[in-house]
């Protein structure tokens, strides 16, 4: 029998930082990951973690103000302040570690100044800060002795009683399918970016966590908010970090005018993500941009600044997009980057299903509330992950494991699973379903949005649900089927999406990343509220949480 006090699904940062957290506390502890932990999607995370350190004059209130005011006042300011006090000792504890941050001319930690905060703030390696961290991080994995579990797929969370037992999983390499006890659960799994295309996520990033979670009883948060990052390249939608605008890079028009001046006059490039990304859009939907993108300007920064700092993201636009930076502009437009809405917890983690937890893009504090500040998403997957695993590891020592019949529970998943593969026909494909999803979801919950679009896209999902009932899976093999993987990833995709676009009509105002034509402004008489869904006999189901407001009041936001 498989069992732990502590089951951690997903190890990405959140999922690592998560389980090196419990087994210090002393918890027999397991990590599930259905590729091999530095594959995860953490690598993608290019430009910094945020931090406000007190002897560079800083302070973690200025850090949190610049927060909420990114969320657009729809982040709960405890959750924030958590998150802010915490972003330090989280960043040292990073350095300590092993993590080679840049360093200034005098030895100190360098920072780079990122959207919609004051100061600069943002430790970084290069642009491949994620990456850097994810190495480190798997580094101490090993060391703390977690037990891993590399390439499964978890398929089913196991509840009895309203209580976790633990999960069923599908090891990919045999085929085989396992029951694991837990007496919590921890999902670290990232986000739902395919649900969307094109994304600036990786083919992993399919919503795995927050599907589980909500079938079994979950409540998900704020999900209308999708962040569209402001910079991906034309084509391929691959991300452009927003490192480069920090460094200096400019956004230009067709005629090479710096545009962001008509729109945050203040910051210009580096407003917050949500304002830069509708100025671009309002700029090529005007007919001022080239191929219906505009273009990033790094030719003023220098060949040895762009060598020494944004080296990979070079690279990327000379391979996909066949522009050199050093000597010419690069075509941008805002692309789908990053769910602020997730599966609700507390600052622990703790999600409203007795021990089931989550941390990172998963999961709702709701720190990023309708906008999320770059260079925030590291820190929340550290201070989030590792809180989750303390306080997992605490809750594991006084339950005992929930008895479950396994034989039947391993029974019942294999027959699911097997109905998959025995499903006859050739006419339909899971790829042709996820792609229909996926434009849909892009056509009409981007940047801009309306009620008729969204509906549009409802109804789109109604019928792809119908269709996902009978697409076969082609590959009949158990050893690593990643067709079958495709099938269920699909499954999850298509339950996230919906409570996507149910949010996202159901909040009739614009703020942050929900931008509505019909509804062009933020109404916070009647809209300051989370949105909450839970899932219904017939569909996701929308209920109301209060904004958390401690000492910053809700203000119109300007750059």
């Amino acid at each position: 029998m498989l069992e732990h006090d502590v089951l951690v699904i997903g190890a990405g940062l959140a999922g690592m930082r998560a389980a090196i957290a419990a087994r210090a506390s002393g918890a027999n502890t397991a990590i599930v990951s259905k590729v091999h932990p530095v594959r995860s999607h953490s690598n993608a995370a290019q430009g910094g973690i945020n931090a406000a350190l007190t002897d560079r004059g800083d302070d973690w209130e200025d850090h949190a103000y610049d927060t909420v005011k990114g969320s657009d006042f729809l982040g709960d300011q405890d959750a924030i302040e958590v998150m802010c006090k915490s972003a330090g000792r989280a960043l040292i504890d990073m350095e300590h570690f092993g993590v080679t941050f840049n360093r200034d001319d005098e030895g100190y930690l360098g920072t780079r100044a990122f959207g919609g905060q004051r100061r600069a703030r943002t430790f970084f390696v290069g642009d491949f800060t994620g990456q850097a961290l994810l190495h480190v991080m798997f580094e101490q994995l090993i060391k703390s002795g977690v037990r891993r579990y590399e390439e499964w797929f978890v398929t089913s969370l196991i509840i009895e009683d309203g209580q976790v037992c633990g999960v069923m999983a599908l090891e990919i390499r045999t085929g085989q399918v396992y029951a694991i006890r837990a007496k919590t659960v921890i999902f670290a799994t990232g986000g739902l970016g395919r649900i969307f295309e094109p994304s600036t996520n990786a083919l992993i990033v399919t919503g795995d966590g927050m599907a589980l979670a909500y079938n079994a009883g979950a409540q998900l948060m704020d999900m209308e908010m999708v962040q569209y990052h402001p910079t991906t390249l034309a084509g391929s939608g691959v991300l452009i970090s927003e490192a480069a605008r920090g460094e200096g890079a400019y956004l230009l028009d067709k005629d090479g005018n710096r545009f962001m001046e008509k729109y945050a006059p203040n910051m210009m490039e580096l407003a917050s993500r949500d304002v830069v990304s509708r100025s671009e859009q309002t700029e090529i939907n005007a007919g001022n941009g080239i191929n219906r993108c505009v273009l990033l300007d790094c030719r003023h920064l220098g060949e040895a600044l762009i060598m020494e700092k944004l080296s990979q993201i070079r690279e990327i636009g000379i391979d996909l997009a066949g522009a050199d930076m050093i000597r010419e502009p690069i075509p941008i437009r805002p692309g789908m980057h990053y769910m602020m809405g997730g599966i609700k917890t507390d600052v622990d983690g703790l999600t409203n299903v007795p021990g089931v937890y989550a941390a990172g893009e998963c999961a709702c504090v709701s720190v990023h509330g309708g906008n999320r500040l770059g260079a925030n998403s590291l820190l929340d997957t550290i201070v989030f992950g590792e809180r989750s695993g303390n306080h997992a590891a605490e809750a594991a020592r006084s339950v005992d494991y929930v008895e479950f019949n396994v034989e039947q529970a391993v029974r019942n998943e294999e027959k699911r699973i097997q109905d998959l593969l025995d499903r006859p026909g050739y006419g339909d494909r899971i790829a042709s379903i996820r792609l229909g999803m996926g434009e849909s979801m892009n056509r009409n919950l981007a940047v801009y949005r309306n009620q008729e679009g969204m509906e549009e896209t409802l109804s789109d999902l109604e019928l792809l649900q119908e269709r996902f009932k009978s697409v076969p899976v082609e590959n009949k093999g158990k050893v690593f089927n990643t067709d079958l993987i495709f099938a269920l990833e699909l499954g999850f995709m298509l339950d996230c999406a919906p409570p996507i676009v149910v949010s996202a009509i159901d909040r009739k105002d614009s703020r942050g990343a929900q931008a509505r034509i019909d509804y062009p402004n933020r109404d916070d008489e009647n809209w300051m509220k989370h949105l909450v869904v839970g899932k219904g006999e017939t569909g996701p189901e929308i209920t109301y949480a209060p904004v958390s407001i401690t000492k910053w009041q809700p203000e119109e936001r300007k750059y």
